[in-house]
């Protein structure tokens, strides 16, 4: 299996990148491709490994997208962007899937343009896996499709739906549409109608649920449009930097007692940390479109890059497109057809 990987994508491109994929190709039995600035990456590999395996290779892209480039531009002047060139590998068949800790609306737009989305998909979502008082949690969409129609957050339900099956490992997993409020009444016109079509569906949907249920347990999936969901996944991760702040700074200003306390909470305070980093989850996968894109953190390190490799070869290997597209088809059959006995009775 081989894999494209952005080498000039994130804050911490290409060092961090390049560690994280020397340590995949070593571990994980799969083929990486490098794709950016040739002479960059291999002065950097250099630093890493004496002698670069064989399962790595490299794609030269003499283009680069910033953070601040907009989305658009990509598929406008950005052709030979390394985010560009590594998701054409996946379309011409050279690669199984695209990473990147870059511009996340380029991987978007690239993934888009060159991909399409699946049948029965209107839009992409961008799937993150969140700590919950239960284990974890998918929440979708974070960022791809900032305005939804009804059943575009119905496909996103199916989507974070098979995702959750297959990485979280829920047989069933639990539904929940993000909402002001949990009784069924409660939310504007789109949310109110994307609540009868996944109540008249198949899926193992238990409702509305509210902001502070995210982390709770309460749903395997939570689903929103992606204005709402970036929104609320920026906030929870101010609040996980600035609690994590004031603790270091509470612990340096306490006396022998604290710093004594501390000491003794460390193994449960790292186990807490493991819990909440993102680098453990890798990345977001780009569900919906017609390949396979992990979408990782701007400042992701080496563990997450390794961790977003794993990924994409789990959603490959389990062949995630595949169940989606099939599931959008026959959950809006179901649905069709219980709207049709209403609209006839």
């Amino acid at each position: 299996m081989k894999i494209a990987v952005d080498a000039m994508g994130g804050d911490r491109a290409p060092s961090q990148v390049l560690e994280g994929v020397c340590q995949a190709a070593l571990d994980l039995d799969v083929d990486i491709i490098l794709v950016g600035d040739e002479s960059k990456i291999r002065h950097h590999l250099r630093d890493i490994l004496t002698d670069v395996p064989p399962s790595i290779s490299i794609r030269h892209a003499s283009q680069q997208v910033e953070m601040h480039d907009l989305p658009s531009s990509v598929a406008r002047k950005k052709r030979d962007s390394s985010i560009w060139v590594a998701t054409e590998l996946v379309r011409n068949e050279e690669a199984a899937a695209v990473i990147s800790a870059g511009n996340t609306g380029a991987a978007m737009v690239s993934a888009f343009f060159l991909w399409g989305v699946l049948e029965g998909v209107d839009r992409p979502a961008i799937a993150v896996t969140l700590p919950t008082l239960k284990g974890q949690a998918i929440m979708l969409d974070v960022g791809a499709t900032v305005d939804c129609l009804p059943h575009q957050l119905f496909q996103f339900a199916i989507m974070g739906n098979e995702y959750a099956k297959q990485v979280l490992g829920e047989i069933k997993p639990k539904i929940g549409l993000l909402s002001i409020g949990e009784e069924d009444e409660k939310g504007n016109e789109v949310t109110k109608e994307a609540f009868r079509l996944l109540k008249n569906s198949s899926l193992n949907f238990i409702g509305n649920v509210e902001g502070r249920d995210v982390y709770t347990g309460m749903a395997d999936v939570i689903v929103c449009d992606g204005f709402i969901g970036n929104v609320g996944l920026k906030i929870s991760e101010g609040v996980v930097e600035i609690m994590t702040k004031m603790l270091v700074s509470d612990v340096s200003q306490a006396g022998i007692c604290g710093k004594l306390g501390y000491a003794l909470l460390r193994p449960s305070l790292y186990r807490f940390k493991k819990r909440i980093d993102y680098a453990e989850f890798g990345g977001a996968p780009l569900l919906g479109v017609n390949g396979t894109c992990v979408i990782c953190h701007g400042r992701s390190s080496a563990k997450a890059i390794y961790n977003a490799i794993r990924l994409a070869r789990q959603l490959i290997d389990q062949r995630i497109n595949e169940n989606i597209q099939a599931v959008v088809m026959r959950e809006t059959a179901v649905v069709t057809t219980k709207d049709s006995i209403r609209v006839s009775g």
